[in-house]
């Protein structure tokens, strides 16, 4: 046996103390009765195997999905439902169906070469200056991130990034044009992502509990309404942050702006994949834009997750592509579809056996005295500093989204006024380069530290929590949810 194998049972063992101890545990009365919230046996159960989870997926000790594929088998056998009905919430949610069309428009992007052609073309224009350089990352990141997976920017990003460092001689970890220009490729995917709900994992998982708990049907749009604004103020004030943490050793590169517009016009013509691929993506954004009025004149309702499957089957249609569905399963995550239908079956339990709303009101009663845009504030904070502990985002709103929503009720307020803060945030992972997969790419080429990444997060979580909370208050109260 390997140490780390011999860590990872222990970190097992204790995972399952904690959920027996947690089942066992007598609790009294004047405890179980928490305000409107009233922990039920079954509550506990829950409550018991959620820690379970939880424990594991704060270790690592076994596969993400695969904990949470275990933790619905255990809800169906210690009786918190039944298994029957634990699956049909979260395997037969029409969310699924959203994450599984994004996962394939995401990979024809990255396999076409689309995704690559516009970040040259987006960086092409932003000259020789390390600092536009630098601005230009982040744009690109956040403008790609807001239609495909946080994850596969960051890579199409690193290579870019760290062809340009060793081509200046920068030098791993003493460079802060490294630094800046890595970090950047981090930051602009996470601020991407929270602009639309094909942006990161949490925003459809989020979209989901609200419509299957609360009955609060979030469209493509008005997630867009509080997303996009709040992009297009991080990304400046993220920028301005790098640039006085980590200044620039060199204010532009060897290469001239011009040569820099030669090499893109240049790059191959376009293939006939990547033309189609940018025409079944536009059509699918025009869709989500649309769906309402679509809707109402088809006289039926077209969720979210709708459109993007309709326009993920067009690649498959005969003469529409060569590329084979066995190329694009590679880049198609399957332990993520199969973390996030375990973490919605595992959510939904903890709503319905009323564990989310007695832990709701426990731990967060208190805000409800508070102003609205302090309790905005309070919310986009605390799930900031969970992500510390959380390094997965779907993790992160499997856990704290059904807590939101059993939260607004227990207190009376409009479900979306308390969970959309919470929702917004919960891929907002600044402080750790383990709170999120996409902290890693660039963190592997090994321009920054642990430390430089922490230093300038904290930071930005400070400005974040700030921007986040301002924005979700003021477009709030002009619609009318504050």
């Amino acid at each position: 046996m390997t140490r780390e194998t011999g860590k990872k049972i222990t970190y097992f063992s204790f995972a399952s103390l904690v959920m027996i101890v947690m089942m066992v545990l007598p609790i009294p009365d004047s405890i179980r009765n928490a305000g409107k919230g009233v922990l039920t046996q079954e509550g506990q159960i829950a409550m018991g195997l959620l820690l379970f989870c939880l424990v594991l997926w704060m270790t690592e000790a076994i596969p993400f999905h695969i904990t949470g594929m275990l933790g619905v088998v255990l809800l169906a056998v210690f009786r918190v439902d039944t298994f029957k009905n634990i699956v049909s919430v979260g395997f037969g949610n029409h969310i699924i169906a959203f994450f599984i069309g994004v996962l394939i428009l995401s990979a024809f992007i990255t396999k076409s070469g689309l995704g690559k052609r516009i970040s040259v073309y987006l960086l092409s224009r932003t000259g020789n200056s390390t600092a536009m350089i630098i601005f230009g990352f982040m744009l690109v990141g956040a403008l790609l991130s807001m239609w495909i997976t946080n994850m596969a920017v960051a890579a199409m990003l690193l290579p870019l990034g760290v062809a340009i460092l060793e081509e200046e001689g920068c030098l791993r970890l003493k460079s802060n044009f490294g630094k800046a220009l890595m970090i950047a490729s981090v930051w602009g995917p996470l601020i991407g992502g929270i602009g639309t709900p094909a942006g990161a994992g949490p925003n459809p998982i989020a979209i989901g509990f609200l419509k299957e708990i609360a009955g609060v049907d979030l469209s493509f749009t008005q997630w867009m309404m509080f997303g996009v604004p709040a992009v297009f103020l991080l990304l400046p004030i993220g920028w301005i942050l790098l640039m006085i943490l980590f200044k620039p050793e060199i204010k532009h590169l060897k290469k001239t702006r011009e040569e820099l517009r030669h090499e893109f016009d240049n790059y191959p013509p376009m293939s006939r994949e990547e033309k189609l691929t940018l025409v079944i993506f536009l059509i699918t954004v025009v869709l989500w834009l649309t769906s309402g009025l679509l809707g109402r004149l088809l006289g039926i309702a077209i969720p979210t997750s709708m459109p993007v499957l309709f326009t993920a089957t067009l690649f498959f249609f005969p003469g529409v592509t060569s590329l084979k569905w066995k190329e694009i399963e590679e880049d198609v995550s399957w332990s993520g579809i199969i973390l996030v239908v375990s973490g919605i079956s595992i959510g939904m339990m903890l709503y319905q056996s009323g564990a989310a709303g007695w832990l709701s009101f426990v731990l967060l009663g208190g805000i409800g005295s508070l102003s609205p845009l302090v309790r905005v504030g309070a919310i986009v904070l605390i799930v900031m500093i969970l992500k510390v502990a959380l390094s997965s985002n779907s993790v992160t709103a499997t856990i704290v989204i059904p807590i939101m929503i059993a939260l607004a009720d227990n207190l009376g307020f409009d479900a979306l006024s308390i969970t959309l803060p919470a929702s917004i945030t919960a891929s907002l992972a600044f402080i750790l380069v383990t709170s999120s997969p996409t902290n890693v790419i660039p963190y592997s080429a090994g321009y920054f530290s642990i430390r430089d990444f922490a230093k300038s997060g904290i930071i930005m979580t400070v400005f974040t929590t700030i921007i986040v909370s301002l924005v979700i208050y003021t477009v709030g109260s002009f619609t009318g949810l504050y």
